[in-house]
């Protein structure tokens, strides 16, 4: 065997020969040097477009949208919770204006994070549809030819052999193919190429990156979410009446809510009893049964944590749970003027709970007028007894139940028109109910107890019954499906692009001065690694066994191929410059 001789005296012919070689490795624009129109506005357009849609921009725009988003996840937004909003507000009477301004509370709607987000989907867009074009053209089209030269490229071997050309190249060519290289002959030579795989995932990276945006902005024009306490027992229909509270977005219309209805059958919470984690929920699910439609069949089913009922594009969510005690009240003559499971709002995790108890109508005080009782309570479903002295629950399992009760008469303000928290009480016309002492008639319940008011103004009673309620939110964002696809679709293309490399093979048969037949082999990738004079070693090695060696004039035995050398000082820097 013997290696071609390297000569490194470069000509202008022999650079232009290897950037051909090296070109097209990628789908990457062409640079073009940095030049300021001179066509005026038309000039300038396409100055903006070009550097848009260049990709250095789409990646500023992706970091851009990045650090866009942190305000949201730091600073309460509208959309999200609004009683936070509310004390942020309250605390910071300088801040609050000037976040007003910036759209500090509503981000994901503002103007200037609106224009990044567009800037990014052209940019994407422009970027894309240009590098796709050119890709399918690659595909369609053949490897460049071999390189006159080909022991300049960075990794090359040769040796001579006693085969025919014609019969090296075809050797070669099945060779090549049988690796799943794309091969064909091109003169004295066959060229090959591998990996586009490479630019697939590049390609489809960025494609699902713009079908993520597409997803995520349907989703939050056409969403909806809404949120409903609902008592055992009880039941919810997708309706817009039937919601507590209920946003969605500009794009949104009540026919797209998704007609279904479900009724809660029972809650069950279950709780660790010792350790560190006492008082941590082991069980936190209900059971519903529900329809899809208005006629559907009716199922049971389980909701639990992060574990929704999913009906059409809607889910509805588990997110909260608390008691409500049942309570009669009864007027002076005996007369039950209210009964019904009253919903309290947890204040701590042991369920520690607070709410009040209206009684807007049928009831009448013992001169016969009609008058509205109100009854602040505070529940309890462990208590701690009295010697704690305290009124916090020490579990929130339903261990030692207490009712806590304070009473007023008079006008609650239920018609003035102005909207009223159920769980709130407006004390402005109300009056205090007197014990002996003259103090706020208040008392201590536990379940089957009656609490008697004063002077015959009749009787509350604390049931044994105590019911849990459970807190539901349901959602519709359609588009979800295409948001995950396109984030699957996106973490393989990244993939695809990081560990696959594009690569080219050469291999040139042709006939000595002395008759004997030298084979060249080089190879040529995108970026320096060790993978490609690896694989063209294994090559040549196996094309050495069908096309033998023999030995040089002045040497008495053949020799297989060497390692491939790497002499890239040349040859390199000019593949960069290319791709």
């Amino acid at each position: 065997m013997s290696d071609t001789t390297t000569d490194n005296t470069t000509t202008a012919g022999d650079d232009q020969d290897l950037g051909a070689a090296g070109s097209q490795l990628s789908t990457a624009p062409k640079e073009e040097p940095p030049h300021l129109p001179s066509l005026g506005v038309i000039g300038w357009a396409r100055w903006f477009w070009r550097q848009l849609t260049s990709m250095r921009v789409a990646l500023l725009l992706l970091l851009l949208l990045s650090l866009a988003a942190i305000p949201g996840s730091l600073i309460p937004q509208n959309g999200i919770d609004e009683t936070k909003v509310a004390d942020f507000r309250e605390k910071h009477d300088v801040l609050a204006p000037l976040y007003d301004k910036l759209g500090l509370f509503d981000v994901y709607s503002s103007v200037w994070f609106s224009a990044i987000y567009i800037l990014l989907f052209i940019s994407l867009i422009g970027c894309i549809v240009p590098r796709t074009w050119q890709f399918v053209g690659q595909l369609r089209g053949r490897p460049p030819g071999a390189p006159r030269r080909l022991d300049r490229l960075p990794a090359h071997t040769t040796w001579r052999t006693a085969a025919g050309p014609e019969e090296v190249r075809e050797a070669a060519l099945a060779l090549l193919r049988k690796r799943r290289f794309r091969a064909h002959l091109a003169g004295d030579a066959v060229a090959a190429e591998k990996g586009y795989l490479r630019e697939v995932g590049n390609l489809l990276f960025h494609v699902a990156l713009i079908v993520m945006l597409i997803a995520f902005a349907w989703g939050q024009l056409f969403k909806s979410e809404g949120n409903k306490l609902i008592v055992e027992g009880d039941g919810f229909s997708n309706a817009l009446p039937m919601y507590d509270d209920f946003k969605s977005g500009n794009l949104f219309s009540v026919d797209d809510l998704e007609p279904f209805s479900f009724d809660v059958k029972e809650f069950t919470g279950t709780y660790e009893r010792t350790g560190p984690n006492k008082g941590t929920p082991r069980t936190y699910q209900s059971e519903v049964t529900y329809t899809e439609g208005a006629r559907g069949e009716e199922k049971t089913t389980v909701i639990k944590v992060n574990k929704p009922l999913e009906i059409g594009d809607a889910k509805v969510y588990l997110v909260s749970h608390g008691y409500a005690p049942v309570v009669t009240v009864r007027d002076g003559k005996g007369k039950i003027v209210f009964q019904d499971a009253v919903p309290l709002l947890p204040l701590d995790a042991n369920v520690t709970s607070s709410g009040v108890v209206k009684v807007l109508d049928g009831y009448r005080n013992p001169e016969g007028e009609k008058e509205q009782l109100g009854f602040n309570a505070f529940f309890v479903p462990t208590f701690g007894g009295s010697a704690s002295g305290t009124m916090l629950s020490q579990f929130p399992a339903l261990d030692y139940p207490v009712l806590a009760l304070s009473a007023y008469h008079g006008d609650l303000k239920a018609d003035s028109g102005i909207p009223q928290s159920v769980y709130q009480m407006d004390k402005t016309k109300m009056k205090e109910f007197k014990d002996a002492k003259g103090e706020l008639f208040k008392k201590l319940l536990t379940p089957g107890e009656t609490m008697t008011l004063p002077n015959g103004a009749g009787s509350v009673t604390f049931e044994k019954d105590v019911k849990e309620w459970a807190g539901y939110q349901i959602v519709q964002e359609p588009g979800g499906g295409w948001a995950l696809g396109g984030a699957v679709a996106a973490i393989g293309g990244l993939a695809a692009s990081l560990f696959v490399q594009r690569r080219r093979v050469w291999v040139r048969a042709v006939r000595g001065a002395d008759g004997v037949t030298v084979v060249e082999m080089a190879g040529l990738g995108r970026s320096e690694s060790a993978k490609v004079p690896e694989e063209l070693g294994d090559l040549a090695g196996l094309l050495y066994d069908e096309a033998p060696g023999v030995p040089e004039a002045d040497s008495a035995d053949p020799s297989p191929p060497t390692s491939p050398s790497t002499d890239s000082e040349a040859v390199s820097a000019e593949g960069a410059e290319q791709q």
